[in-house]
Formats: C-alpha cells, structure tokens, sequence
C-alpha cells in the first residue's frame, strides 16, 4: 500500500500546527489549506538512483569514477536525493563544473552501527576502494561524518554544509525540548529497534514551530511553481530511512551538549559554510567561529541554502571554487613535473 503524503504521525503535526498559532483561528485556517494542498498536489514519478559504483554492507556510493572524485556524504536522517533533486541539483552542478561526484547511499534500512562505527566500517572502506584522493563534502550530520572520515582516507579538501560539530552551540532550550522527546520517543525506538522517521519528526517540530506554521499559510496562496517545489522538499523532508539505536544513543549523547569526538579535525583545507537563519543546526553550532578564514556565512535556512533560488548563487560557486582550487595545484605541479598536457589529454580522451 502507497503511504499518504505526510507529515507523519499527522495528529502530532497538527497538535504542534494548533499550538504554534496559539488561537489565531484564522492562521490555523491558512495552514491547515496550505497543508490540504500539500497533500493533494500531484507527485512525479521517482528518477531512478544513479548507477551503483561500489558497496559495502548496505551503503553504497553512486556517480562514476572519474579522476577528480568527489565524496558527497548525505545526512543519515532524510534521503540523500536532496543533494540531487532535479532542476536543483548540486550533484549535477559538481558535474558540469567537471568534477566527479560520487553520492553516499544509506541504503533503506539501517545498519545496526553507531557513527563512529559508520565512518570505520562503512564510508572508510568505500573511499578506499576509488583508490585515489578524493574530495569530501558533507550536508548536515553527513558533515559530522565527513569530517571524522577526513582523517581516516586520502582527503584532499573538505566542505561542510550546515554540519553541527559544537553541539554544545544549541541554547538551553532547545536541548532541553530535545532531552524531553527523547525521553518520551526511546522507550518505543528501544521496543522497535530502530528510531523510524516518524518518532523523529517532532523533534525536528519542536526546534522551530512558529517556521513550521508559516511556511503552510504562506503555501495556501502560493503559485503553481512554488508549490511543485514546496511538494518535492517536503516530502523529501517527510521521508527516510529509520536509524539504529545505536546511532540514535550517539545523537542524543551529542545534543546532550557536549562536542563532537569523533576524531580531530583534519589538517586539510576546510569550507565551513553556515546557513545564518538555520533553526536545525543554528550558526552557534559549526565547527568554525564567526570570522574564521574557513567558514562562509549564507543568508538562509538549513534546506534552503542547498536548494533554494540562491543556493547556486551563494552557496554552489563558491563549493565549486573551492575545489577547483586543489585542481589548479595539482595541475601545476604536473607542469613543473612535465607531465601537465599528457594527463590532461588522456583525461579528456583526445588524440595527443
């Protein structure tokens, strides 16, 4: 049976909707018909996933090997295709820069391994297997991850995208909201063992309620094109593989407050980019502090930054120019090597 468009569990949805409008009856009414439009909107049919190119347990890696490969480490808790949605990819924009991305699959059910493990056991051995560096770039908690991987591969530069690594950068309230759902969602994950998107969501209600309400008036007269867009973001938002417990433990060990201790941070170039209106991972939250040489501040949210009008504005260009640069140093060395045209040449797959 196909599964209704969300959100899910609705009647915690709507219980937060209801309570974010605190009585407002006629925002309530927008939201709720911004919500019904939601959920009647025609749906695309799905692309298929781009070819497979290397696996290890149930997480794959997709794209194809070319000679500047470029790791693109998604976040466990929403499906990767957010780095690849169509008319708004990244995944494509890496391409046509001339790059090679290469895609982490999650797979759609968890392995039953904590992050550390996940870095070690699973995206360690995947970039191993290209047999060459690589370029690293991580989304969210895939960026927590990335930068552990960073030390344990052949890593040439890595980007973080909205990644949370000071945890201890969520105010009082929002880990104390956070403790309160775990305290009420862990029991039922333990019982289930696993934590299903659905025992997720409302955490990710509670870190912003009043956005939440808004974003649905605001959809209950929005144009056709606005709406198609709004559909392919929130069901990708809605969707999800479940997580182990044992990623779940770590998670909630980190929003516990303390930093990240995955490993230390690597000593390569870095591109820390920060989405100022983030209410998922707030800027007090990234590795980097404000000022830093490595980090770039982004006016926007957490999904906007990647796939909003300006994402290829403010954030891709400057991804893009980032890693050109390790390109650019290498190039230069083949030429003090004499070596500079020939590789270029096979590369491209002209006659010398």
């Amino acid at each position: 049976m196909t599964r209704a468009p969300g959100p899910h569990p609705l009647p915690v949805f709507l219980a937060a909707l209801q309570g974010a409008c605190a009585g407002d009856s006629a925002r309530l009414a927008a939201a709720l018909a911004g919500l019904a439009r939601y959920q009647q909107a025609a749906r695309p049919p799905p692309l298929p996933p781009r070819p497979e190119v290397a696996r290890v347990g149930g997480v794959t890696l997709r794209g194809r090997i070319g000679p500047r490969p470029l790791v693109m480490v998604p976040s466990l808790i929403n499906p990767p295709d957010v780095l690849d949605l169509p008319g708004r990819s990244l995944f494509a924009h890496f391409e046509a820069a001339g790059l090679d991305p290469l895609l982490v699959d999650w797979g759609p059910q968890p392995e039953p391994l904590g992050l550390a493990d996940l870095v070690r056991e699973r995206l360690a051995p995947l970039v191993q297997s290209l047999a060459q560096p690589v370029g690293l770039m991580g989304y969210c908690l895939g960026g927590t991850l990335a930068l552990a991987l960073a030390g344990q591969v052949a890593a040439t530069r890595l980007a973080l995208i909205a990644t949370p690594w000071n945890f201890a950068g969520y105010d009082a309230a929002a880990r104390a909201g956070l403790a309160r759902w775990w305290a009420s969602a862990e029991p039922l994950a333990q019982t289930m063992g696993q934590l299903p998107i659905d025992l997720l969501q409302p955490a990710f209600w509670s870190l912003d309620p009043a956005g939440l309400a808004a974003k649905y008036e605001r959809l209950a007269t929005a144009d056709a094109a606005t709406l198609a867009d709004f559909v392919r973001l929130e069901d990708w938002a809605n969707g999800g593989a479940p997580l182990s417990l044992a990623v779940a433990h770590d998670m909630a060990a980190l929003f516990g407050g303390q930093a990240a201790t995955l490993a230390p941070v690597p000593a390569i170039p870095i591109l820390d980019a920060v989405a100022l209106s983030d209410r998922i991972v707030p800027a007090a939250a990234a590795l980097s502090p404000p000022g830093s040489a490595s980090r770039l501040d982004i006016a926007g949210g957490h999904v906007g930054m990647v796939v909003g009008r300006q994402a290829p504005d403010r954030l891709w260009a400057a991804l893009t120019t980032f890693f050109a640069a390790e390109q650019a140093v290498a190039d230069g060395a083949a030429r003090q090597s004499g070596l500079g045209c020939t590789k270029r040449l096979a590369i491209s797959g002209e006659d010398p």
